[in-house]
């Protein structure tokens, strides 16, 4: 089975239960689209995050390979060296290298781990991590311009989406996707390409901003709210959006809807670093004042034994002699008090004094290989119903209902969306897929051949 090309279009976040169940109805375009494709919940990775996901689902390797953990990720084991995750981190080939090998073009849009964008064969729009459009976001430099000329100011991500600004959130979350498909309608239709490859930032965001408004499983839902009917009022222009893309597609084009993770409603954050406090494991020299992110606290390096990020999950790290420059723990007790921190923190209950719920896993155990500073626990508080808070000093014991980083009604959920029409896939729900075998699939479709040691199976 093979297609003469590939279209990719990518919803970050976008979820299971609201593509394929609450708002299908909505959503005629993708319900034509479904009607033709193997699709069906998709499984994210570990952790299932936009930043390593996208590139992990694009080359078959897994975050441990990439040494991509996160957001940011630690440079060495000293304990306060950081690097943003940007193109130039992801070191293995991803589709569009593959096929540039062979002669053959690709077209990226907005594809997470394209800034600065990489020299490809085609043409790339760098993604939401590009700080503006006054830097070179574009590969050729010249198609920023053209696309200003075309849509005018581009919208890279929706400004400060973390806000109490819900009237301008909304706003900007509509007019980037509507903006975000235009754009790709004219790349599709002036460009000579093999793999067509955009995402869409619109749903993530709304998800984040919105998720209490129109979630009746959220504790924060009120059913007589002002925003009730956002969810459906954007998924129907999402499906619009959609169905004008697609119609740019000729018959020899295969067609790949997908996301890198779903989302859920955010409970609450627990306060990782107070914690670690009070079992003993981490000592500050001072007290904080007020809020105080753990990068600016005053830790006594000698008298700790493991500190946290916070984020969507946790990263606990173990500061370990000969390790880390101040390590207080032997190596022959590493195995030991990592296993106790782990069985600590899963018995932690809620704010209610119930079961939380949460995992604490071992990088060894989820990664073939482990690559880069990875974190000793990867910890999913209440199966990431929970956000980690690493800010210390805010003054309410573990349990917060104010995000640290700014309003947020949705965590991260580890399952997406998949669907593929075209190549003579067999059609209908698979309830057995992986990110990890998007990349082989594509490959096979294109005629692309494996690399040596990626993961994943070929699903035609």
């Amino acid at each position: 089975m093979s297609a003469r090309k590939l279209a990719m279009i990518g919803l970050d976040c976008a979820t299971p239960q609201l593509l394929f169940d609450r708002f299908a109805r909505d959503m005629p375009r993708l319900a034509e689209l479904l009607a033709r494709s193997m699709w069906g919940p998709m499984g994210s990775i570990d952790p299932p995050i936009t930043v390593p996901a996208w590139s992990c689902m694009l080359s078959g390797r897994s975050p441990g390979e990439l040494g991509i953990y996160g957001f940011r990720n630690r440079v060495d084991h000293s304990y306060d060296r950081l690097s943003i995750a940007t193109s130039e981190h992801v070191r293995v080939p991803r589709i569009w290298d593959l096929l540039g090998a062979q002669g053959r073009d690709s077209v990226l849009l907005g594809v997470p781990g394209t800034y600065p964008p990489p020299p490809v064969r085609g043409c790339v729009v760098g993604d939401f991590l590009s700080p503006s459009t006054s830097v070179d976001w574009t590969y050729p430099s010249a198609l920023g311009a053209e696309i200003e000329g075309l849509v005018g100011s581009y919208m890279l991500d929706v400004v400060n989406f973390r806000s109490e600004e819900k009237t301008r959130i909304a706003q900007q979350v509509f007019d980037m996707t509507e903006q975000r498909f235009r754009v790709a309608r004219h790349l599709a239709t002036t460009r000579e390409w093999d793999l067509f490859a955009m995402v869409d930032m619109g749903p993530d965001r709304l998800h984040h901003g919105f998720w209490a408004d129109c979630d009746p499983a959220h504790p924060r839902f009120d059913p007589a709210g002002p925003r009730t009917s956002l969810f459906r009022d954007y998924y129907r222009a999402l499906d619009r959006h959609l169905g004008a893309l697609l119609e740019t597609f000729d018959d020899d084009t295969a067609v790949l809807v997908v996301s890198d993770h779903g989302a859920q409603p955010m409970v609450g954050g627990f306060c990782i670093n107070e914690w670690l406090r009070a079992e003993g494991l981490l000592t500050l020299r001072t007290e904080p004042a007020g809020r105080l992110p753990i990068a600016e606290a005053a830790i006594d390096w000698s008298r700790t034994a493991a500190w946290a990020d916070g984020g969507y999950y946790a990263r606990i790290f173990l500061n370990v002699a000969g390790r880390e420059p101040e390590g207080s723990i032997a190596p022959a007790d590493y195995d030991v008090i990592r296993e106790q921190i782990a069985r600590a923190i899963e018995a932690v209950p809620d704010h209610e004094g119930r079961p939380m719920g949460t995992r604490a896993m071992r990088p060894e155990d989820l990664y073939p290989e482990v690559t880069g500073v990875a974190p000793d626990l990867l910890v999913y508080l209440g199966n990431l119903r929970w956000r980690s808070v690493g800010t210390l000093g805010l003054g309410q014991g573990f349990y917060t209902f104010e995000n640290d980083t700014g309003p947020d009604d949705a965590n991260h959920a580890d399952t997406g969306v998949f669907a593929l029409s075209g190549g003579g896939i067999d059609t209908g729900r698979s309830d057995d897929l992986s990110i990890y075998d998007v990349a082989p699939t594509i490959q096979a479709l294109l005629g692309v051949p494996a690399p040596a040691g990626q993961r994943g199976r070929v699903l035609v």
